[in-house]
């Protein structure tokens, strides 16, 4: 008994109950709703307190539940405003400057983190400039607090702002150039809520009801058990040397980036940074992550793990089959530890999934840089998916993709879809193509285009039975279509090769 009221008292606390009406930070002056869709207000009052709700000439009334929260819908409406929203009980709640438009969730790791001003030792390309620029009152920006949570939260200590120089300074430059384009093409507001985090890994972001509920999710649980060991032995190790280096006077040795480890925990970022939002209604989710599950135990797990996350977030939004846009992770040096190709070909392979698009970005990328300077091609890739996938224009938006590849003689004959008007070798003969035969070994090869398809051979491979492009951390690849959108690296192999 004195645990089940222990546990209840943890719920009414993490929910926000209050003595007065009370709003989560996603509801706020400034901010964005979704268009067309109905209008979810919501918060915490006294159990039973009378709550009023009025925007637009709409208005709808509740009363809080026992555990003090309360929810209305308004009617849906069409982009336009701004309007006021007044929330009224034993106190009352004004919210100015509301706008309804489009309201598009940006998540990942540090390549859609990277904000507009840039990182230490990675600036963004043309950064002043576009800092300089940044003033759209049509587009506004909600920036989720970092936050790893063992439990769902349902608030966050943040607020909606007008996109000004000030306050895209510190957004997800990815994410803005994805919100401009738009914005300018479409003439409706944008919302923009930037919810990521650097170094994190995909499970993180899953609910754990979710990865719980699949049998096949669960190693995710092992490799982390597996990295604590690693972090434990390492940190063991350092607390030896920095002892060694005080005792012969020295200063302890410099260490490079590591992850902070609570971040890294399944589910604990999905509680702290997406649960709270999941009651806003949204359009899309822009998504942008990857290197770091290109580790050796963990890369063989992201081909489930990305259709998961799409399944997880939209059926936690309560919105059907909203469009998932995300950016195929770009080329890296790296090293033997990790195995980029991998993830790249998950990433591929989940444009399975129904209503998603992917972001090549192969050829924009530094080997160098984990953190590639130009973040614009990757929002006006990302933009460009989103007019097609979300808003139904018939533009091309992708590169070539993989179809299927035929045997022909001692060649295969290799087909894509999104060719548009015909495939092209940028900067001379194609490269970066291998096959294999029986044996599975690939080796380089020869490749030319035919028509809408490529024709690759070796004098190596007398019967060739598999080809890829691409399969390296940094690899050099020149293959695009006529509207100059790169092929995504693939391997026709049945099933994606364990590193």
């Amino acid at each position: 008994m004195a645990l089940s009221k222990a546990l209840f008292v943890l719920t009414l606390t993490a929910m926000g109950a209050a003595s007065q009406v009370n709003m989560p930070g996603v509801l706020s002056s400034h901010m964005i709703v979704q268009r067309d869709r109905p209008i979810h207000v919501w918060g915490w009052a006294a159990p039973g307190e009378r709550v009023s709700v009025e925007m637009h000439g709409a208005n709808r009334t509740a009363t809080a539940s026992s555990t003090g929260t309360w929810s209305v819908f308004l009617p849906p409406e069409p982009a336009g405003g701004p309007y006021q929203l007044t929330v009224a009980g034993t106190n009352k709640i004004v919210l100015d400057d509301v706008l309804i438009g489009d309201v598009w969730l940006a998540s990942g790791q540090s390549n859609m983190e990277m904000p507009l001003k840039g990182f230490d030792g990675a600036p963004l390309k043309d950064s002043a400039a576009e800092i300089a620029k940044a003033n759209h009152p049509q587009i506004r920006l909600l920036h989720v607090p970092r936050k790893a949570s063992p439990y769902p939260v349902r608030n966050i200590d943040a607020a909606w702002t007008a996109c000004t120089p000030e306050t895209a300074a510190n957004i997800s430059a990815a994410g803005y150039f994805f919100s401009r384009e738009l914005n300018e093409r479409l003439q409706v507001p944008i919302g923009l809520i930037d919810a990521t985090w650097g170094g994190t890994v995909i499970e993180s972001w899953m609910s754990l009801g979710y990865l719980g509920s699949d049998p096949s999710l669960l190693p995710v649980f092992n490799t982390r058990a597996q990295l604590m060991d690693v972090v434990d032995d390492q940190q063991i190790s350092e607390k030896r040397q920095d002892a060694a280096a005080k005792q012969a006077g020295q200063a302890p040795p410099k260490r490079g980036w590591r992850p902070d480890i609570s971040s890294w925990d399944p589910s604990w970022l999905f509680n702290g940074m997406i649960a709270p939002e999941t009651g806003h209604a949204i359009k899309g989710v822009i998504w942008y992550q990857g290197e770091s599950n290109s580790r050796l135990a963990f890369a063989p797990m992201y081909a489930r793990l990305m259709p998961a996350l799409i399944a997880d977030w939209r059926a936690q939004w309560h919105l059907g089959d909203i469009p998932f846009l995300y950016v195929q992770i770009s080329n890296f040096k790296s090293n033997a530890t990790e195995n980029w190709p991998v993830i790249r070909e998950a990433q591929r392979r989940s444009l399975a999934v129904a209503n998603t698009a992917m972001a090549v970005t192969i050829d924009v990328g530094n080997p160098d840089n984990v953190h590639p300077a130009d973040k614009q091609t990757v929002g006006a890739r990302l933009a460009l998916a989103a007019r097609a996938v979300a808003y139904g224009e018939n533009v091309e938006y992708a590169g070539p993709l993989f179809r299927q590849a035929t045997p022909e003689d001692s060649a295969l004959r290799v087909w894509f879809d999104h060719t548009a008007k015909g495939l092209v070798a940028k900067g001379g003969d194609l490269q970066g193509f291998e096959i294999a035969g029986p044996d599975g070994k690939f080796v380089p090869a020869a490749a030319r285009i035919d028509g809408k398809t490529i024709v690759v051979s070796s004098d190596a491979v007398k019967d060739p039975r598999q080809v890829r492009y691409g399969w390296a951390n940094s690899p050099t690849v020149n293959l695009y279509n006529s509207e100059d959108l790169p092929a995504s690296p693939f391997t026709s192999e049945d099933r994606i090769p364990n590193p």
